[in-house]
């Protein structure tokens, strides 16, 4: 791949078949199983020599037993063939050390609160959180990754729903929903609705609280 700047949807990286990687909200992230903390940072100090020689820096995690990576390029807010090519070399070096990856096990959380007001409330969240609105997006990025995203859902005044509602959006791999959804329902849950597929399913708990499952399929970026 040669052009750097295009941000890539999911369709095209699906089609890069990068069998350890996921992209999930504009990253594409994968974890790797280490044997023990060492041949993790071991693993790391490997990556980081490849991402110097490549002049392009993933965000790394580090933890016992695994390493867990993050790439995207940030000049152009998605993730572009830098970081298929990237993704490519950290998977070799992967392989190289032993360390299989986990896919099964990667997420991004992304908070959600219904409101029929967007504007009147997101300087409040943002001074909270203490996250630069920025472009004027309605959600609100935090750069360093600590925090998830939260998202305002714009709900109609006096509709139906009950506004300033929070629910998690939790991003998982496609093939992913399934077994968790029957694993909710196992557990006393209940699919509420599965018509916005595949880009969300909406499942309830016992008591009524609402969760999102969302995948990269159906939407115009990753």
């Amino acid at each position: 791949m040669s052009d750097h700047t295009t941000i890539l949807n999911g369709t095209q990286i699906e089609a890069e078949r990068l069998g350890d990687w996921r992209p999930l909200h504009g990253v594409l992230m994968a974890r790797f199983r280490t044997d023990s903390f060492v041949a993790g940072l071991e693993l790391v100090n490997r990556l980081g020599e490849a991402a110097e020689a490549a002049n392009h820096h993933p965000d790394v995690e580090l933890t016992y037993p695994t390493v867990t990576i993050r790439l995207r390029s940030h000049d152009v807010g998605g993730i572009t063939s830098r970081d298929i090519d990237l993704a490519r070399v950290i998977s070799a070096l992967a392989a190289e050390a032993g360390a299989p990856a986990d896919t099964d096990s990667v997420a991004v959380l992304e908070l959600a609160l219904d409101t029929d007001d967007v504007d009147a409330i997101r300087p409040f969240w943002s001074a909270i959180l203490g996250i630069d609105p920025g472009d004027g997006h309605d959600d609100l990025v935090d750069s360093l990754g600590q925090i998830p995203t939260l998202w305002f859902q714009q709900t109609d005044p006096g509709g139906d729903q009950v506004p300033q509602r929070w629910h998690p959006d939790l991003r998982i791999p496609p093939e992913q929903i399934q077994p968790r959804i029957d694993a909710a329902v196992a557990a006393g849950g209940t699919l509420v609705t599965d018509e916005h597929a595949p880009a969300f399913w909406v499942l309830a708990d016992p008591q009524g609280n609402k969760v999102c499952l969302t995948t990269w399929q159906g939407r115009t970026h990753a």
